[in-house]
């Protein structure tokens, strides 16, 4: 990596994000023109099983009103989905946000509008899936979007460029996650064929801004490592101003889509051990403070996820039970 960034071998004290984004400028299109190798362009409408659809009432006289009957999804697959697709619902919220951090020109540009043209089609094929295979009341679902979009969405890093590339990073990785163990769990193997394939697009996004995370934390370690102890600290998912969202994930977790144990294993402790960022050493009282912060602080959370497991595999017990006394 070159960088004819002035400000190269400057103190980490001194990097602001115009200076930071103009140093990432070069590794941005490098990471681009990778992703636009790899990744794959992908058709909505060849994963929706309309042959499954049919009129809702309304306009026309032959509609048939919803019931969850219709649908072979499973009431958890049909809670996971719901939060999922709202949260891509808000994707003009997401392109203000990282076009007003990032730019609209060169790479970064590039980028921006790359990304938001694939997430774009997130939410168009899980709609038309959801209305198509009648998983999903058609009433509750709009009048959802429509309250969680009049309410917009502010990023908790907005206020900072190197935040939002470091939450990004693992909150790629959790949509990710989440979204194949919808899949896994929603009884339908047409809607699992769906999310893995929308699962492969964030895992590319996570790749993506994992490889920046790694080159800022070479150009600014110290800041990066408060960054990221800051965004892992304070981490929330971008869907938790939705309706019925704390209920909603209350059973995600139970249900073992997103929870606790997964957060730390299968989202946090990856771009950790890969970035290596718990063994960077040469940093300044700072950066240093932040690691060992970043220490603690996943250490306790891997013994909260401990008592999580255990409560969850009493209830697995007792529900086992129950079943077999009837």
């Amino acid at each position: 990596m070159t960088i004819t960034s002035p400000q190269l071998g400057s103190p980490s004290s001194e990097w602001t994000d115009a200076r930071l984004l103009f140093a990432l400028e070069e590794v941005v299109e490098t990471e681009l023109n990778r992703h636009l190798k790899v990744a794959k362009d992908w058709m909505p409408h060849e994963y929706v099983p309309w042959s499954d659809g049919r009129n809702f009432p309304g306009m026309f006289e032959d509609g048939e009103a919803w019931d969850k009957e219709q649908s072979k999804v499973t009431e958890l697959g049909r809670i996971a989905l719901v939060v999922n697709l709202l949260t891509e619902d808000n994707l003009p919220s997401y392109h203000h946000e990282i076009a007003s951090l990032f730019g609209r020109d060169g790479a970064w540009g590039t980028w921006v509008h790359r990304w938001t043209a694939e997430e774009g089609r997130h939410g168009i094929v899980m709609r038309d899936y959801l209305l198509a295979s009648r998983a999903v009341d058609p009433d509750k679902l709009e009048a959802f979007r429509m309250q969680h979009m009049s309410e917009g969405f502010e990023s908790d890093n907005r206020h900072s460029m190197l935040h939002s590339v470091a939450y990004v990073a693992f909150q790629e990785l959790a949509t990710r996650v989440s979204h194949r163990n919808t899949g896994h769990q929603s009884g339908d193997p047409v809607c699992d064929r769906m999310l893995a394939r929308i699962a492969t697009d964030e895992n590319l996004h996570m790749v993506f801004y994992r490889n920046l995370l790694k080159a800022a934390f070479e150009l600014a370690p110290d800041l990066t490592m408060q960054a990221v102890r800051d965004v892992i600290v304070n981490f929330r998912m971008p869907g938790h101003g939705m309706p019925g969202f704390e209920r909603a994930a209350a059973q995600m977790a139970i249900g073992e889509v997103y929870n606790m144990r997964i957060h730390h294993d299968d989202v946090l402790m990856p771009v950790l051990r890969h970035l290596k960022v718990l063994q960077i050493d040469g940093l300044g009282p700072e950066g240093l403070k932040a690691q060992e912060e970043l220490g603690l602080y996943m250490g306790g959370l891997d013994a909260e996820a401990l008592k999580f497991d255990e409560k969850l595999a009493t209830r697995k017990a007792r529900m086992a039970a129950r079943a077999a006394a009837q």
